[in-house]
């Protein structure tokens, strides 16, 4: 899918569908509280850009813990604001968990890292073999796009990418999480998860016990999943997982959070995508089935334009796409 392979002008087409994020009041703090001590810096999806995935920022009642960030976004601009917030808060950046490689949930790293040198990033390891790999494409992919006239803000976006492949060892984790865990960070004592072979070979999410909410990632994302590096049946067992946990507030990586009843809409639809994509209806009648499906989690008609857009196309690009394709997504 274009919204990591930067050559592709899909990427452009769909945003034309997205509405762009609201403007935060000038001198104002920095995104939302969603329960006490938890932020929420919201990704954004607008006209002509890649997109933002959500920011998480968890703040302990003790001054000396630091911060905790769940995800650091593409742009400058969203970077910029958990840096504001960390100004404003007067404390420092002191760990940061990415749920994924994704280039819209981990480009504010090194930006990160140039503010508090002593913070320690927690991720997968699925990072190193992206860079070898399907980042490494993209780049070779990006650099020959740059090389033909274009649309400047398009080759805005796209030198902005490989300038963030470049940046490869500012992206590694300092601890690699590679097993479900139990961990305190920043103070904040949370049930780290991890999944093998869902929407990428590593991914990581986050269950704040204390608050019950449940940070996804891109294990939930809106106005339809994001399936460019996915493995469609591991994901889905993931989600079933997820569905054990006690929370009452789950944040995905794009889009608002959600409560249970919500998350159980996701489910289904998601469930219901997968059967369609496996039977023998038209792939009309499956994107139709998901718009149906999902109907009460997709806002306006915007989402629902660019949910149809992003169902269309993963239907032919991976749900019934490439056989050894999706195979080498799941790690067979």
């Amino acid at each position: 899918m274009a919204r990591y392979y930067a050559t592709s002008a899909l990427i452009f087409t769909l945003a034309a569908y997205a509405s762009q994020a609201p403007l935060r009041a000038e001198n104002a703090l920095p995104g939302r509280d969603i329960t006490s001590g938890l932020r929420l810096i919201a990704g954004s999806f607008a006209p002509g850009r890649q997109p933002d995935g959500n920011t998480l920022i968890w703040q302990a009642a003790r001054a000396d813990c630091g911060l905790l960030v769940m995800d650091t976004g593409r742009h400058p601009e969203h970077t910029q604001q958990i840096l504001d917030f960390a100004a404003a808060t007067r404390q420092p950046i002191t760990a940061v968990v990415n749920s994924h490689w994704h280039l819209d949930h981990i480009s504010g790293n090194a930006r990160l890292r140039v503010a508090d040198p002593q913070l320690r990033v927690y991720a997968s390891g699925a990072i190193e073999g992206a860079l070898t790999g399907f980042l490494s494409k993209s780049r070779s992919d990006s650099l020959a796009f740059l090389n033909q006239p274009g649309d400047p803000a398009q080759q805005a976006e796209v030198r902005a990418d490989v300038a963030t492949i470049d940046s490869g060892p500012a992206l590694l984790p300092d601890v690699r999480i590679d097993a479900p865990s139990h961990r305190t960070l920043a103070c904040q004592p949370l049930q780290v998860g991890f999944e093998r072979y869902a929407v990428t070979a590593g991914d990581v999410w986050l269950y704040d016990p204390a608050r019950k909410v449940l940070a996804a990632g891109d294990l939930v994302t809106l106005p339809a999943p994001f399936l460019d590096t996915a493995c469609p049946e591991r994901w889905q067992l993931s989600l079933r997982k997820l569905q054990k946990l006690d929370f009452n507030l789950l944040v995905p990586g794009h889009g608002e959070p959600m409560s249970r009843r919500q998350f159980a809409v996701y489910r289904k639809a998601f469930d219901s995508l997968l059967a369609c994509s496996a039977g023998s209806a038209t792939k009309a009648d499956c994107v139709a089935g998901w718009q149906r499906d999902a109907a009460p989690l997709l806002a306006n008609d915007a989402d629902r334009k660019l949910a149809a857009a992003l169902v269309d196309y993963y239907m032919d690009a991976l749900l019934r796409g490439n056989a050894a394709h999706r195979a080498a997504l799941c790690g067979r």
